[in-house]
């Protein structure tokens, strides 16, 4: 297998969908409609476009420095043309850059065009793409007019204060002046586009040899009865039928769901697959998905029943339960349970189970000290025991770490319910684990919440900031960023105290739908003064397809149609006298 491994990693793996080169088009030849994802996952087709003059491609990556060299000459073109009906779309068909790199890439740069991931290389294949940054323009028909370089500014290893040479501007005042392009074709200078090949397999693969444990470190946590995967996994029967669902989902790096830019961080609970794994799975879905003998499946995985922290030491429910009506938007539910603790206990694992996953959007429990009636504290302090949303994670400590629930104090319950048509019933729980022994650490949560935010209407990138400053020594554990559907991307930097700046954890692709806690490999030193900015982006434009209403203007607000700017942060101080 180690063979075949080294094989896929060098380009087969089933990660290009086309087996043999397209001939190149030449100027004059049609260019067929395509769609492709955008840096949010959003759709893009060329005909989106037909009220456009001329469409310009530009192939780019992330690594070469030719393409970010040009980065802002095309980001000047665009805005130079965009009033004469000229559109301009970013294409990044490297294989060595992951979607949310790309995504973080766009942003970073504030590039204001369309920015489009080619996972497939199908487009890149379709034009003869060869090299970045390489430009193609099109004609009112869709008709190749023009491609090659930008133009001679920027060579390997050299570079000119201006351009002697310049094609591409060249050949779109021509097109819109109605004259032929001057120069249709030149070659392209700059780093040679990184495309898989289509290869046959070094071994013949089979589910139960190959697939079927990668599905158990990967896949069945989620995906088995009674959990939040939307079909099971565990058997060859169960992954037959939806092989190009898989694939697709796989290929567009959707699944395993995780959204945190890799260059930023790392986290103990990274799920996604390793790049030996998913070329493993793309290369036996394309091979034909063989079943195998079943003398070569290992063991079942064993799952705790209902519970991913296993069997809980001791489970809390609501105290009754909850009827959910068909229709109509409830208010945050609040139930309080007196756990019964004569003396302070910690916690070294905690999970909350939804009762009815079709109605529960999500649970906060959260510790009231004894004539505590608020979990929040002044200083922003929350007294929050666990969570659960769709995507998140049990809270888990290593030994030495825990969270202190004082003696007498009891557990409040706050569920957002959203009815789904008939009427439900809820009545959810909390599982925890206790401590063997006093912790040397004591976990606390605070909230870092921009209560002022304001979005105004149909804008599409609109910035929330907020700045906390650590009061003492600290070590964070894990950040979770939290918006509501206008919400596209999360970020959270520090600066030390001498200045130096870094980013903890950059979410590009925030998305509502997975409500994800990123938490650090190793516990972040935070000096005493560091400042942590966490910085929100906002899309309340029509383009968005999440966005309730583009007309109004949002503010903080407990409902999904309003907004959030909340980020937990996980952290123990250093100094705390015992």
């Amino acid at each position: 297998m180690r063979a075949w491994v080294l094989v896929a990693l060098l380009g087969t793996g089933g990660l290009s969908a086309f087996a043999s080169e397209k001939p190149t088009p030449s100027p004059g030849a049609k260019i067929a409609n395509f769609t492709l994802k955008d840096i949010h996952r959003r759709p893009r087709a060329l005909s989106d476009y037909k009220e456009k003059k001329l469409v310009v491609i530009a192939f780019l990556d992330t690594e070469c420095p030719l393409a970010n060299l040009y980065v802002p000459t095309l980001i000047d073109l665009h805005q130079r043309y965009a009033e004469k009906g000229v559109q301009f779309l970013g294409i990044n068909s490297s294989r060595q850059d992951p979607f949310v790199v790309v995504s973080a890439h766009a942003q970073e740069r504030n590039i204001p065009f369309p920015v489009l991931k080619d996972f497939e290389h199908k487009v890149a294949a379709a034009l003869g793409a060869k090299r970045t940054p390489e430009v193609f323009v099109l004609d009112e028909q869709r008709t190749l007019r023009y491609r090659g370089r930008i133009d001679d500014q920027y060579t390997l290893g050299a570079r000119r204060d201006k351009p002697t040479q310049t094609e591409l501007v060249d050949a779109i005042e021509a097109l819109l002046a109605g004259r032929p392009v001057p120069v249709p074709e030149t070659e392209a200078v700059g780093c040679l586009l990184e495309r898989a090949e289509k290869l046959p397999p070094a071994a013949e693969l089979t589910f139960t040899r190959h697939i079927a444990p990668l599905l158990q470190r990967h896949c069945q946590e989620c995906h088995r009865p009674g959990e939040i995967g939307p079909f099971s996994l565990l058997s060859y029967d169960d992954i037959k039928n939806r092989t190009r669902r898989i694939r697709e989902a796989v290929i567009e790096e959707r699944m395993p769901p995780w959204h945190a830019d890799p260059r930023h961080g790392r986290f103990r609970n990274d799920r996604r697959l390793p790049p030996e794994d998913r070329a493993l799975l793309l290369a036996w879905i394309d091979s034909g998905a063989a079943q195998g003998d079943d003398k070569d499946l290992p063991p079942p995985r064993k799952f705790v029943e209902g519970w991913k922290i296993g069997t809980p030491d001791q489970v809390f429910t609501m105290p009754q339960e909850f009827r959910v009506p068909a229709s109509g938007v409830l208010d945050y539910q609040r139930f309080t349970v007196d756990p019964g603790f004569r003396e302070d206990v910690w916690i070294e694992a905690a999970e909350c189970r939804p009762g009815n996953r079709a109605v529960v959007h999500h649970i906060l429990v959260y510790i009231l000290a004894p004539g505590q009636l608020s979990p929040y504290a002044p200083d922003g302090t929350a007294s929050m025991l666990a969570g659960w949303a769709p995507g998140d994670m049990p809270t888990l400590y290593t030994p030495g770490w825990a969270k202190r629930i004082p003696a007498g104090s009891r557990l409040q319950f706050e569920v957002h319910y959203t009815p789904n048509g008939t009427p439900q019933t809820d009545r959810s729980s909390l599982g925890v684990k206790f401590a063997k022994n006093k912790p040397q650490h004591e976990v606390e949560v605070n909230i870092l919440a921009n209560m002022r935010l304001r979005v105004p209407p149909r804008q599409a990138r609109v910035k929330g900031e907020m700045v906390y400053t650590f009061r003492d020594d600290a070590l964070v554990l894990s950040f979770m960023p939290h918006m509501h559907v206008r919400g596209i991307s999360a970020q959270y930097i520090a600066t030390y105290p001498d200045g130096r700046t870094e980013t903890l954890l950059s979410v590009p692709d925030y998305d509502f739908n997975w409500q994800s806690v990123y938490r650090f490999q190793e516990p972040l030193r935070m000096p005493k003064g560091t400042k942590l900015t966490w910085i929100g982006y906002w899309d309340n434009s029509p383009d968005n397809p999440r966005n309730p209403d583009p007309t109004q203007e949002v503010f903080w607000g407990l409902q999904t149609w309003d907004e959030m700017q909340n980020g937990w942060m996980e952290l123990v101080w250093l100094n705390k006298k015992k």
